[in-house]
């Protein structure tokens, strides 16, 4: 099979797509013949060797497909063995393209238990855009934030996969969502997707004016994929709920911990989530207006490199998608 390969730590000039084995198949595996498979950030810690990859190896953690040997449309869900405690993931757990294969390529194995029906109605390239952050964000929002209708959220960055699809599950739910981004631009295109506005995270006090959109009012929850905790908190009502989920711009988080305790706020850490989030998010589709995935452009796979380029960049908005 033709699979994008990396055999060593780097830029997005080391993968090289070439020909490599078959997976086999085996008792208790699927394999899934792609039809697209979509980047995240997550691919470029890989590249950049932050998870001890083993080389050579072929990234990459979303995928849709069809199922070798019967023709099944389906999409892969990233999240291996999770484990049977919901509240989070077990010892064994990993994700799809860290350690093993991934879905740079034309044919993937996964466990039986990460292979879903294909949603009805999407394209390959949404159906391959959904499952990282799209169980990623409902976990985030629903999960542990507890969001609900009528409530507020803050979502920090507005152009990402996870922050267009928090807008979308949010506003779908009856949520008021406002973002943060540098770009004007990609703030109103948060606001075709539902978002009531948003404010520019490059200007000083940008948590007080993002309380501003919200009428005045501190939101219920913030999603924070940045690390910016004490702006964060900054924009919570009393009471209200940080969930965090990245540290793109701050790998620590100093707290004043009077104005915490009194504010009784919450700061819950998560994930990607587990298969019964990513049914739960299957069920969310079918039952609400939800929009595909943001898709920012489709490439193929000959053209990884570029979509690398294009993801480490910062311009796009969405998804970027290789068409295998």
């Amino acid at each position: 099979m033709r699979a994008a390969v990396q055999r060593s730590y780097g830029g997005p000039e080391v993968l090289q797509v070439e020909d490599v084995p078959d997976p086999t198949a085996r008792p208790g595996w699927t394999l899934v013949r792609l039809r697209a498979a979509a980047l995240n950030w997550h691919d470029v810690l890989v590249r950049r060797g932050q998870y001890g990859s083993p080389l050579p190896h072929v990234p990459g953690a979303d995928g849709a497909g069809v199922v070798d040997g019967t023709g099944d449309e389906v999409v892969v869900l990233p999240s291996l063995w999770w484990g049977g405690d919901e509240s989070a993931p077990g010892e064994s757990w990993e994700i799809l393209g860290d350690h093993r294969p991934g879905t740079y390529a034309e044919l993937v194995a996964v466990p039986d238990e990460c292979v879903f029906p294909k949603p009805v109605g999407l394209s390959w390239a949404e159906a391959a855009a959904l499952p990282l952050v799209g169980v990623t964000t409902y976990r985030a929002l629903f999960s542990r934030g507890g969001l609900q209708s009528g409530e507020s959220l803050l979502v920090l960055g507005a152009g990402g996969g996870v922050a267009t699809m928090a807008v979308s599950l949010a506003a779908a739910l009856g949520a008021r969502v406002v973002v943060t981004s540098s770009s004007e631009e990609k703030i109103e295109q948060a606001q075709g997707l539902g978002a009531l506005g948003g404010v520019r995270y490059d200007a000083e006090g940008w948590p007080e004016a993002a309380r501003q959109v919200n009428g005045g009012r501190g939101f219920d929850v913030v999603l924070d994929s940045v690390g910016t905790w004490s702006e964060s908190l900054r924009a919570l009502r009393p009471g209200g709920r940080l969930v965090v989920l990245g540290a793109s711009r701050g790998e620590q988080a100093d707290l004043a911990v009077r104005p915490y305790y009194f504010g009784q706020y919450s700061i819950l850490g998560t994930t990607m989530g587990s298969p019964a989030d990513f049914a739960d998010l299957l069920a969310f589709i079918r039952d609400h207006d939800v929009p595909p995935p943001v898709i920012d452009r489709v490439l193929p796979l000959d053209d990884v490199v570029s979509a690398h380029q294009r993801l480490e960049s910062g311009q796009a908005f969405g998804k970027l998608v290789l068409e295998v």
